[in-house]
């Protein structure tokens, strides 16, 4: 696991990850029935940042199976990377935080359709989704990793021609392995949580997601393995709002960028990524301050 973690580093990943404690006057609801508003005629709906003021409360979707980035723990809050991060936005900006659960698939349509103010769900920046949501200044960098069972580890990309990859619809990972390895067979699930069951369940051969995730996951689940620990680009992960909203865009960079002041992120992955990944990992590799990538 050292070499794993060792390999992750030299791939220039830097996370920011945030412990979610739901702060105090968070609501976690699940519901996506959000007050942003209907959509009207295939165009964008939003909330200004001074709409959101006056409602008392932000809409902010995250995921709710996808541990430890987010997911709601035993006793039904919402806690992790994003949440932590959402739940200091709601504190700076003077309000409640509702979370609405979404999809990977369901990240464009939720902001489109107004039934969120803001995604904060492990959303890689890419040139097709900039086409149709504003991502804000970028809170880490990340690459495509698989996972798959020990006996039967899988090393290069090759190696799955003709076997099944488990993925997430709507990531990254579906996109890099449908146009670069058409010959491998994917497996796609709505829920990341579904994905991992069928990997656990010997329903794919494989499963790739951020590799970030998948290292994670491995180090809690015995018996499998971060075979690939970098395969695709070095994308970036960013917060995204409705398209034309410059309002609530430009709040959050400001924020991002004044929590550099604090080291603020390097604190979030000290309360959540240090007890999963340990001790063993350089931090100022991994972490993003003030949006500003090295």
């Amino acid at each position: 696991m050292k070499k794993l973690v060792s390999l992750l580093l030299t791939a220039g990943l830097s996370v920011s990850l945030l412990a979610g404690c739901g702060s105090q006057g968070s609501s976690n609801n699940d519901s996506a029935n959000a007050e942003a508003g209907t959509e009207t005629a295939g165009a964008s709906v939003y909330r200004t940042l001074d709409e959101i003021k006056d409602s008392g409360k932000i809409t902010i979707g995250v995921f709710s199976d996808k541990n430890p980035f987010g997911y709601v723990d035993e006793n039904g809050d919402y806690q992790g990377y994003d949440v932590y991060f959402a739940d200091r936005l709601a504190k700076d900006l003077g309000v409640d935080v509702e979370y609405v659960s979404t999809e990977p698939a369901s990240r464009v349509e939720y902001l489109k359709t107004g039934k969120v103010d803001l995604i904060l769900a492990n959303f890689t920046v890419t040139d097709e989704r900039a086409e149709s949501v504003d991502f804000c200044l970028p809170y880490m960098k990340v690459a495509l990793g698989v996972v798959s069972p020990d006996d039967a580890l899988i090393t290069s990309a090759d190696e799955l021609n003709g076997k099944t990859l488990i993925v997430a619809k709507g990531t990254t990972a579906e996109a890099y392995f449908s146009e670069n390895y058409p010959e491998v067979n994917l497996l796609k699930f709505d829920q990341y949580a579904d994905a991992y069951n069928a990997l656990l369940d010997g329903r794919g051969d494989a499963l790739s997601t951020d590799n970030t995730e998948v290292l994670a996951w491995a180090l809690q689940n015995d018996g499998f393995s971060v075979g690939i620990d970098s395969i695709g680009n070095q994308d970036t992960i960013a917060p995204a709002v409705a398209q034309g909203n410059k309002t609530l865009l430009d709040w959050v960079n400001s924020e991002i960028e004044s929590l550099a002041g604090e080291q603020f992120f390097h604190q979030d992955y000290k309360e959540t990524l240090e007890p999963v990944y340990g001790t063993e990992v350089d931090i100022d590799s991994l972490v993003v301050e003030g949006g500003k990538l090295d």
